[in-house]
C-alpha cells in the first residue's frame, strides 16, 4: 500500500514537472511568433507601427498570464 501512494506521488510530480516545462516553452514559441510577426507587419506598413506595437504587448502579456497560470497550477501538485 504504501509503494502505491509514493509511486503516484512520483508520477504526480513527474506529470508536474512535464506540464510546466511545456508550458514555458510553449509561451516561448508564442511570444517569439507575435515578435517575428510585429515586425514583418511593421516593416511592410510602417505608419501602423503604434497600432501593431500596442497589440504585440497585450498579446504577449496575455500569453505571459496563461503561462504563469499553467505554471501554478503544475506548482500545486507538488506541494
Amino acid at each position: 500500500m504504501l509503494l502505491e501512494v509514493t509511486t503516484g506521488f512520483g508520477l504526480a510530480k513527474l506529470g508536474a514537472g512535464l506540464g510546466a516545462g511545456l508550458a514555458v516553452i510553449g509561451a516561448g514559441l508564442g511570444i517569439g511568433k507575435i515578435g517575428s510577426s510585429a515586425m514583418d507587419g511593421i516593416a511592410r506598413q510602417p505608419e501602423a507601427a503604434g497600432d501593431i506595437r500596442m497589440n504585440m504587448i497585450l498579446s504577449a502579456a496575455f500569453i505571459e498570464g496563461a503561462a504563469l497560470f499553467a505554471i501554478l497550477v503544475c506548482g500545486f501538485f507538488l506541494g
